[in-house]
């Protein structure tokens, strides 16, 4: 059938077999909506990455707060020689 719209098409892999039989158990006879599968599943990944995009915010912004205040947790002298003579493990 003629459409302007993208095309996709899925392979039931072991792993995508097993999420359907579940939801086929679940709903006994019901017809699985795979367009409705995807928009649940991309909007679950979308707020994952939200997630984890404002994880990765907190961790920077708690990273400059202790180099801005100093309590790195690092002993300047060994940062600076591990800088001039580069890493190695018996230091």
């Amino acid at each position: 059938m003629p459409t302007k719209h993208k095309r996709h098409s899925v392979t039931e892999t072991p792993r995508v077999k097993a999420a359907l039989d579940e939801l086929r158990s679940a709903r006994p006879g019901e017809r699985i909506d795979l367009a409705e599968l995807v928009i649940l599943g991309a909007r679950r990944k979308a707020q994952e990455q939200e997630i984890s995009n404002d994880e990765r915010r907190r961790r920077i912004d708690a990273l400059v707060e202790r180099v801005r205040t100093g309590n790195t947790g690092v002993d300047p002298q060994a940062a600076q020689r591990v800088r001039r003579e580069g890493w190695n493990r018996s230091l």
